[in-house]
């Protein structure tokens, strides 16, 4: 570990042009939980993942009152960046780090202080909704008073026609079954295509497309560091896997 740590380290340093790949697990340390790990929340409730399923989603109005609910309590709405997250804002003024290419819908990164347009939200965004009939994006927090005042199964309520659309409404996220944007996918291969260094931080690298960024990174040759709490699919095509709390980690690996 300490030779990954100084490796890990050291490739860093010599970048100029970094793409950090995040995923649940950098937001732990902020008290949100993450999906697949030991204590995820699929871990210990198999059957909610049904819940992340576009299918059901759209198909059941009894999983849709359990998904706003769920979103409603959510310990996101009032977490904090941790020292991870603000790592990777010190990184960007520094000049070099070139995006963030996240897994995350928390924003979290955004209220570290990251330039918007360097994140890229490969799963979409919990602060936002959108409508599955009329495509009306909006905040989230409107919907969350709506939920609030009683409501269980919010619809739109956008005017289309003169006529009240009354669609299902969604987190703007990405589900089960559901593609990602081609465009936002694009930014990210191409944000990696230019990098000189991947940094894969938090993620268990089993969720496709995102994970496949790590193979694409190093068919085009790029050093990649892992920074992971537990063994991924591609930690052998690291040069260095760093097993700490990332909190602590990135502010080592980074010289802060």
């Amino acid at each position: 570990m300490p030779a990954d740590v100084d490796m890990a380290r050291a490739t860093i340093a010599g970048a100029s042009s970094i793409v950090a790949l995040t995923g649940a697990g950098i937001s732990t340390d902020s008290g949100i939980p993450d999906f697949r790990g030991p204590q995820g929340v699929w871990t210990k409730d198999p059957a909610a993942e049904r819940t992340a399923t576009l299918q059901h989603y759209l198909g059941d109005a009894d999983v849709r009152r359990k998904v706003w609910q769920t979103r409603l309590h959510s310990p996101a709405w009032e977490a904090e960046p941790n020292l991870g997250h603000q790592s990777l804002v010190d990184l960007e003024h520094q000049g070099r780090l070139a995006a963030v290419v996240t897994q995350n819908i928390d924003g979290l990164h955004q209220k570290a202080g990251s330039d918007p347009h360097l994140v890229i939200e490969l799963h979409g965004t919990m602060r936002e909704v959108t409508c599955w009939s009329c495509q009306m994006r909006g905040p989230m927090a409107p919907i969350l008073e709506r939920l609030r005042a009683g409501e269980e199964d919010p619809h739109c309520q956008a005017v289309v026609d003169g006529v009240i659309c009354g669609g299902i409404l969604k987190s703007a996220t990405i589900s089960f079954g559901q593609a990602l944007d081609p465009r936002v996918l694009d930014r990210a291969v191409m944000a990696v295509e230019a990098a000189d260094v991947l940094l894969a931080i938090g993620s268990t690298l089993t969720v496709h497309p995102a994970a496949a960024l790590v193979p694409l990174a190093a068919r085009n040759g790029l050093p990649i560091v892992i920074v992971n709490a537990h063994p991924t699919p591609y930690d052998d095509l690291a040069v260095a896997v760093v097993r700490t709390s990332i909190s602590e980690a990135l502010p080592a690996l980074f010289g802060q």
